[in-house]
């Protein structure tokens, strides 16, 4: 091991935690995923505090609940003077290399009108040097690689239809028309690994994001058919969507929201049969092993180079995907398989807790906390999340949380959601809380709706127990810690600092573990 303190940060997007454990680990190879997990800890019970895809960055790098960064949609701003992870780590001298996106949106007080950042959701997060752009709606190097090569599309988006190798009509998991090595996780891969070897000299701080399993669903040979759809098992729901809609009313809107069509390009009249189902199961893990492929070569890289026992490694995913669960598709959602996520870490120095797995609930917004707390640099109160640091050190706070917790905004401040459309909601009331022990979910609305109930220890999710008189106790307790919870949380930027006679004086909430 060198002086050098290296930081790899790694989001795979949209990649569910049952993909590396659970229930769909039986039918997906991601050795390379496994084999790390261990040389490292993995964490079980982690969970995203807020969805989709904008709004979980924004909460990962910032280390604050969605309650204190409100940037709660894709397209909604980030205020341009939060404190997150890049700025932080500047502050020790660290350049942030962004290799992919942030999917941030840019505080329009602090641009010009005409400026392009103010017409993308997907800009870099303020801090950040970015170094390779793999934003999903637009990779312009990405596309000029195609091009070079000799690719021909008439738009971006016929890049992810799926073309049939016999030029006939295509079929869902035909292969996509790159080879998979210019597929775009090859090209952020190839990207990074030709500009990490200089930096072996000094300290660096990089943050690696693979835009797949995200859809479009569509991957190149053999990719996309590396499992076959009929060995598949169907997705977890009741009999009928009736049976799911009759739940709760909001399932009305969450099961039309995205449907399987929407998740592919070329098939606008898509219907969601069970072989339709299985076979985008089928891609998306394909995709997922794609990037478990290129995994191995980043990590082969800093074996290689001698930086692997320089390097703090985090792999994660920005949140999860319904995948057909409940008859529905995307993260819109109240249920796990929407914000369960896999989190394995490598300490440096720690091989002692090699394979260890955590149990306890650990949050997206813990991350940040611990990068900062590695390299020695003060956490800012701004965050809500805490190290992780004793757990990979082998110790067990006392005071750590006993659940998740998790926001989700389903309005829209410019067209109404289906959600709003049916259930009458406002932008102002459009969205819900949930929290997540080892036996209940709750789930609360800003909207005069009825609560959820999930009861983990008999039907889990497959039952809303809310309105039964048994639970009425359960309910008023996690109801009350809900709320509890929300005022213990409350934006501390600036609110444990005090003007004196002397000058400002600041109480720092990180120097002991925060009372959960």
């Amino acid at each position: 091991m060198h002086d050098n303190r290296n930081v790899l940060f790694i989001i795979i997007d949209q990649l569910r935690a049952d993909c590396v454990f659970g229930e769909l680990a039986d039918y997906v190879d991601l050795p390379n995923l496994r084999a790390f997990a261990e040389e490292a800890v993995s964490f079980r019970q982690h969970y995203s505090v807020v969805n989709p895809c904008g709004p979980s960055r924004a909460s990962i790098l910032t280390g604050q609940y969605a309650m204190n960064h409100r940037s709660v949609r894709n397209g909604t701003p980030l205020r341009h003077d939060t404190p997150n992870l890049a700025t932080e780590m500047r502050k020790s001298g660290y350049m942030p290399l962004l290799f992919g996106y942030t999917d941030t949106s840019q505080d329009p007080r602090h641009y010009p009108a005409d400026d392009p950042a103010l017409r993308s959701y997907e800009f870099p997060m303020t801090g950040f040097h970015e170094v390779t752009e793999m934003r999903l709606e637009t990779s312009y190097p990405w596309q000029s690689y195609l091009i070079n090569k000799g690719y021909k599309f008439n738009t971006y988006w016929d890049v992810y239809k799926p073309v049939s190798p016999d030029g006939g009509v295509p079929k869902l998991n035909d292969p996509a028309m790159y080879a998979a090595k210019d597929s775009d996780t090859a090209f952020l891969t190839d990207a990074f690994l030709a500009a990490m070897p200089a930096y072996a000299k000094e300290s660096w701080f990089a943050h690696l994001t693979y835009v797949r399993p995200h859809p479009p669903l569509v991957a190149p040979a053999p990719f996309n058919d590396m499992y076959p759809p009929e060995a598949l098992p169907l997705p977890n729901r009741l009999d009928t969507k009736a049976a799911e809609a009759a739940l709760h009313r909001f399932f009305v809107p969450a099961i039309k929201n995205a449907s399987v069509a929407s998740f592919v390009e070329g098939f606008p009249d898509l219907v969601d049969t069970d072989d339709t189902i299985k076979t985008l199961r089928a891609i998306y893990l394909g995709l997922a092993s794609e990037v478990d492929q290129h995994i191995r070569r980043v990590l082969r890289f800093l074996k290689d180079s001698g930086q692997y026992d320089d390097t703090l490694i985090v792999i994660t995913a920005d949140h999860g995907e319904m995948l057909g669960d409940r008859y529905s598709w995307g993260k819109t959602n109240v249920y796990d398989a929407a914000y369960h996520t896999p989190l394995i870490v490598r300490v440096p120095g720690q091989d002692e807790h090699a394979g260890q797995v955590i149990q306890e609930f650990t949050e997206s917004i813990d991350l940040s906390p611990t990068i900062l707390d590695w390299v020695g640099q003060d956490i800012p109160n701004s965050m809500d999340g805490r190290s992780l640091l004793p757990f990979l050190q082998g110790r067990r706070p006392d005071d750590w949380r006993t659940y998740a917790y998790a926001e989700l905004d389903f309005g829209d401040p410019l067209k109404d959601t289906r959600w709003q459309e049916e259930l009458g909601t406002n932008v102002f009331n459009s969205s819900l809380c949930r929290t997540r022990d080892d036996r209940f979910t709750l789930v609360e609305f800003a909207a005069d709706l009825p609560p959820m109930l999930f009861d983990h220890a008999k039907s889990g999710e497959m039952e809303n127990v809310a309105d039964q008189p048994e639970y009425q106790a359960d309910l008023n307790r996690l109801t009350r810690r809900m709320l509890r919870h929300q005022m213990r949380f409350r934006d501390q930027t600036l609110s444990l600092s005090m003007i004196t006679p002397n000058g400002p004086v600041r109480l720092s909430r990180h120097d002991k573990s925060n009372p959960t």
